[in-house]
């Protein structure tokens, strides 16, 4: 973005000028670092007043230093230098809240080129004062422009919205799993790193003699652990619908045999776990830099999903974000435009999907589509298209428009932004948890955390 800075010479008393600015939990640990302020009530998940409840309350310094951002990028702009700055608290910043940042020049001084301004910041929910005070800058006298886009960009790495879901499922009862063919390392240590969190109590179903020498090979100890023999990987798929069917097993977990070979008997129409509800995929995706999990699906079952199964797709989608404690899901249903083209057949089904929301069809979440990918999960983009709506640049679900989009959607987010991603198959009697093989141990402990978290809402267990 270009940004050209105000002189003295140009400003009169009056001119005023505005920021918008989300606060995240990202902004509030960059600022501990930088600032050595590490107080907890400003980190995201510590305690800082013994209330029980994490408080994320942004620092005052922090909030004042967002006027600070009007003066030194907007007005006066750029060789602006802060003389004195006064302020006063009328209410708190929490990471979440978007806030507008207002100033507006009262005086200016010829014989020092000061300027006097007016500052405030708001919460934009509600419009709550938070700030107001009096700012006293020397202005530039010289024209200055530049693009703020040649400054490097930082992003918090630490992937937090996992850690909390893994606290969240901890004092849950372990879930009681059917994991299919543990028979390579990743498989199997992600089986019992998920039993040492607690998260799940492994039945492994495989080869035991290929099960025992992986174990063996990693100096892992399989005590206490219920081995089935199982040699051929199709009867291993079997064994764990049989398992989920007598209720000895509560979710079953892919191990390393194919996608297509653990769903076969899970699907089949006589004896496997269907309920009536399209079996769809959905990444859980922690993203550094994003304030929420960012779920993406369907991205790895339904290759060209009819508008019928996109439903499915949308409330699985749904069902599952509030099982991992988000309140009123926001579905941003992507097209390549964000207006309806009828050469463009997934902005009519998004277009459908929002519709049937609204009447009720659709139910726990907010739906809007189409929205292309930038205005689903940035609001300055959103506002820049002229979108105005409680999804629009929020959107914590992303329902693409076929397999070859989300699955491309995800990787890119996994390889490039760095993100993790625990994979889930609703519409079973329980949970499929889908690994890949390239999955980490994050991921796989992540996949059984929202696995658990999801079996405890749907049978009425608090965590």
């Amino acid at each position: 973005m270009q940004i050209e800075n105000r002189t003295f010479d140009e400003l009169k008393v009056g001119d005023q000028a505005e920021l918008r600015r989300l606060c995240t939990a990202d902004d509030l640990l960059v600022y501990a670092n930088v600032s050595g302020n590490h107080n907890p009530l400003h980190i995201h998940n510590k305690d800082g007043d013994g209330d029980g409840h994490p408080e994320a309350i942004a620092p005052g310094s922090f909030v004042a230093a967002l006027v600070g951002a009007v003066l030194g990028s907007v007005m006066p702009g750029a060789g602006t230098i802060y003389r004195r700055q006064s302020w006063e608290y009328h209410g708190r910043v929490f990471a979440g809240d978007e806030v507008t940042i207002h100033v507006i020049v009262t005086d200016k001084n010829d014989n020092d080129t000061s300027v006097t301004l007016a500052t405030e910041v708001r919460r934009i929910t509600g419009n709550t004062l938070v700030l107001s005070g009096m700012a006293e800058v020397y202005a530039p006298r010289q024209k200055v422009s530049y693009n703020s886009h040649d400054l490097p960009g930082l992003i918090v790495q630490r992937h937090r919205h996992f850690e909390k879901l893994l606290h969240k499922a901890e004092p849950l009862a372990a879930l009681r799993t059917a994991v299919v063919c543990p028979e390579e390392p990743n498989s199997l240590g992600g089986a019992l790193k998920a039993r040492d969190h607690t998260l799940i109590d492994p039945i492994l179903i495989g080869s035991s003699a290929r099960i025992l020498d992986v174990a063996k090979t990693m100096g892992l100890s399989l005590d206490g652990v219920e081995i089935i023999d199982e040699p051929l990987h199709r009867d291993a798929a079997r064994k764990a619908v049989e398992l989920c069917h007598s209720g000895a097993a509560q979710a079953i977990m892919k191990g390393h045999l194919h996608t297509d070979q653990l769903l076969r008997p899970i699907l089949d129409k006589q004896t496997g776990l269907r309920m009536g509800r399209r079996f769809t995929h959905i990444f859980v995706m922690d993203v550094p830099g994003q304030p929420h999990p960012i779920l993406v699906t369907d991205a790895a079952i339904n290759i060209a999903p009819d508008l019928k199964t996109k439903v499915d797709i949308t409330q699985n989608a749904i069902d599952l974000a509030i099982s991992i404690g988000i309140k009123e899901p926001k579905v941003g249903v992507l097209s390549a435009t964000e207006t309806v083209n009828p050469d463009i057949p997934s902005s009519i089904d998004a277009a459908l999907l929002s519709k049937m929301a609204e009447r009720g069809q659709i139910t726990g979440g907010l739906v809007d589509g189409p929205l292309a990918m930038d205005n689903a999960v940035d609001i300055a983009a959103a506002r820049t298209k002229g979108i105005t709506s409680a999804v629009a640049g929020r959107a914590e679900i992303l329902v693409v428009p076929n397999l070859d989009a989300g699955n491309m959607l995800a990787k890119q987010l996994t390889y490039i932004s760095h993100a993790e991603a625990a994979g889930l198959v609703l519409g079973a009697r329980v949970p499929i948890i889908l690994n890949s093989r390239a999955d980490d141990d994050m991921s796989r402990l992540a996949s059984c955390a929202v696995a658990a978290l999801h079996h405890a809402r749907m049978s009425g267990i608090s965590s």
